[in-house]
């Protein structure tokens, strides 16, 4: 992936979010930052449901939702209330590569066959289901969505400061992503 920025020291984060809560995030999960303590949480991690991935950062400090593919489009309420209750004043939405959102007809047999050994479906109510339900969860190519779900929240949420992220399965490292 050629769009991303590798952050190794504080002065690879952007100006824009240095000393803000993205930055923080930057800093405690890639440089080892010391934790401070919180009492409420300063922003809202978006990133996808995948149990390989890992956020080294302190307790109280950020919301998280994780939902397939870091697809925040059906979880909007929830957002909504990160920032109108919990007062989040930032969003960091993190796409990973190797994500199972991306392709999903490509798994179609695999989850249907799930569905039914684990699940207890019926076959035609697990085919029935995939086919009405994986074009609204598919998302293309994992950099390409982040960057389409950051502008379409930028434009929801205009005071609220939402960066683009992926975290790289091979190293365990949060690198932010250009924009044109």
């Amino acid at each position: 992936m050629h769009r991303l920025i590798a952050i190794k020291k504080v002065s690879d984060i952007p100006s824009f979010y240095r000393r803000s809560p993205i930055g923080r995030l930057l800093e405690y999960h890639n440089l080892g930052r010391p934790f401070e303590d919180y009492s409420h949480a300063q922003l809202l991690v978006g990133m996808c449901m995948d149990h390989r991935k890992y956020l080294h950062i302190p307790d109280n400090f950020a919301f998280i939702m994780r939902t397939g593919g870091a697809n925040l489009r059906y979880s909007e309420f929830k957002v909504s209330y990160a920032i109108a209750v919990g007062g989040v004043s930032a969003i960091a939405l993190i796409g990973h590569d190797q994500c199972g959102m991306v392709n999903l007809a490509s798994r179609k047999d695999l989850f249907i066959k799930g569905l039914v050994k684990y699940g207890g479906w019926k076959k035609k109510d697990a085919e029935e289901h995939f086919l009405s339900s994986f074009m609204k969860f598919e998302i293309g190519h994992e950099a390409d969505f982040v960057l389409s779900e950051v502008k379409r929240l930028r434009l929801r949420y205009p005071k609220v400061k939402v960066a683009p992220m992926i975290y790289k399965m091979k190293d365990n490292r949060l690198y932010l992503l250009k924009e044109k």
